[in-house]
């Protein structure tokens, strides 16, 4: 089942494992996927005499980890092919104290905290690209807590439960029978409902106090050329952010990054977190930022997860999100049909139907960008008119495939459990639903800076962005902001980074001049 050139690649991560692992398959000798899953296993299992297999009769198809003769806290009913074989792999890293997706001390502390017993399944589907993350997140919260056990279901081997539960979306997460998580997560958002339910014995007392020279807070291409570049000068640096990535993991393709003709928002933040690693930077992720302080030019930054961290150099590098329509369906499909920029996922959706749901500016610029690329694009603005510049608007006037429907309230997008197929809107005038038959949503209702936790310590404007000069420098000493959180234009992954490098030049250009410690 395997191609050589992966078993190569499985052989390679396996090389240095320590301990002894067994898959424990349980198939029924009827079932379908049999000799599917007893294959696939087999072939992983050959790439390393660390690993073998063993099959038992059972009524189903499942299989779980051994580790030394001891059972996972997990159980994968599915055969983890597609985008779900990473996840496999994984689990058995994982296990054996390996991966770069493991937390850092503080969050297994808080991990190991939570109270109670609970049983977490996991609906997915091997073609979901926001399953695998979810199921590996819930996969190492069960092992680093004995409490927790999890189950991964394949819907399409077990469409019975799926049918009975009447799941609509995945990765679709059940917590002791009840709906604990649908569609794209991190394991902090995931740990944060855990602790919802069970309650936690966590004190933020027990969290350290942290001493660098340079803290990095956001962890988008920003971030990480802030803290590479930072490192490179010699300073002990810290990068503060929920996931590394950003809000890149959420773009399917980019084709815009110059020297790198295609790549993927989860191929890039992998590769922007392998270039973290090669320098002596301390990654704290799955916690963000609740307040800064400063005293007598110090910078005291209190984060979720109770810690102190302490410098004298701050560069803010949070971002922007998209503002969502905050509708059924939108964030269940987000990366299957709905999207957020054209620059980047506009390309996709060549010969395809589209509908933009602004009519500002962004909108029309998005609706403009696509109408060269899709056959059919429709621009939904919920008051009676657009909102755009005239020279857009005259512009859309042109243009053939482009149509305006006002008045349209977005009820909810449609999809059939893989991709976008629809949209429903409210005719606000009528009163009436419609549904409009489409293959891609792009949301176009502006950028919010994620500046919420700086806003009463640096200087922003109206839209909630943070001001700095063309060094980077905000208003206050020693505090410094890159990328889409700052007031530069042009919302970009390369000039995000190139704004990021520059935020950590003007920090080691200040600290030469002991400039960072004023008041």
């Amino acid at each position: 089942m395997l191609e050589q050139a992966l078993k190569d690649q499985v052989k390679g991560l396996f090389a240095s494992l320590k301990n002894q692992y067994t898959f424990k398959i349980q198939t029924s000798p009827s079932h379908a996927s049999k000799s599917e899953l007893i294959e696939l296993l087999e072939d992983v299992a050959s790439c390393s005499d660390k690993v073998s297999v063993e099959i038992q009769e059972a009524e189903d198809l499942r299989f779980s980890i051994l580790k030394n003769g001891e059972e996972s806290s997990f159980i994968f009913r599915a055969i983890p092919n597609g985008h779900e074989f990473t996840t496999l792999l994984l689990a058995v890293l994982n296990m054996d104290g390996i991966g770069k997706n493991l937390p850092d001390e503080t969050f297994i502390q808080r991990i190991k905290a939570l109270k109670g017993s609970i049983t977490i399944k996991s609906y997915i589907s091997l073609t979901c690209t926001n399953c695998p993350d979810v199921v590996q997140a819930l996969n190492i919260i069960s092992m680093m807590n004995p409490n927790i056990k999890h189950e991964i279901i394949d819907g399409a081997i077990y469409q019975d439960e799926v049918d009975a539960l009447n799941i609509q979306a995945v990765p679709s997460v059940y917590a002791n029978g009840k709906v604990l998580h649908v569609g794209r997560s991190s394991m902090a958002e995931l740990l944060g409902k855990l602790e919802d339910v069970l309650g936690s014995d966590f004190s933020a007392s027990d969290a350290e106090t942290k001493n660098y020279d340079v803290v990095v807070v956001g962890g988008g291409p920003a971030g990480v050329s802030s803290a590479v570049y930072s490192a490179r000068k010699g300073f002990s640096v810290a990068i503060v952010a929920e996931k590394v990535g950003g809000q890149v993991t959420e773009t399917v393709g980019i084709e815009n990054m110059i020297s790198v003709p295609k790549t993927t928002g989860t191929e890039l933040s992998a590769n922007l977190k392998s270039h973290l690693n090669d320098y002596p930077i301390d990654i704290l992720e799955n916690r963000m930022v609740e307040k800064v302080e400063m005293v007598d030019g110090v910078k005291s930054i209190s984060t979720t997860l109770g810690e102190k961290i302490h410098t004298p150099a701050l560069i803010i590098a949070t971002g922007a999100s998209w503002r969502k329509l905050n509708v059924p369906g939108e964030t269940e499909y987000i990366g299957a049909g709905v999207a957020f920029c054209t620059h980047c996922d506009g390309p996709f959706y060549k010969g395809k139907r589209t509908v933009v749901v602004g009519g500002g500016n962004s909108g029309l610029e998005a609706a403009i960008d696509l109408a060269s690329i899709a056959t059919e694009v429709t621009i939904l603005e919920f008051m009676p008119e657009v909102k755009g510049d005239q020279v857009l608007q005259d512009k859309i006037s042109q243009l053939s495939n482009v149509k305006i429907i006002t008045n349209a309230q977005t009820i909810n997008v449609e999809g059939d459990g893989k991709k976008v197929i629809g949209l429903k809107y409210k005719d606000r005038i009528r009163e009436q639903e419609q549904l409009i038959e489409t293959d891609g949503v792009f949301v176009q209702i502006g950028l919010k800076a994620n500046s919420d936790v700086f806003t009463d310590v640096v200087e922003t404007n109206r839209a909630g962005e943070i001001v700095i000069d063309q060094n980077c420098r905000t208003n206050k000493a020693g505090i410094y902001a890159a990328g889409d959180v700052s007031i530069v234009p042009f919302k970009q992954i390369v000039i995000a980074m190139g704004e990021g490098a520059k935020a950590a030049l003007s920090a080691f250009d200040d600290q030469i001049k002991g400039l960072q410690l004023a008041n």
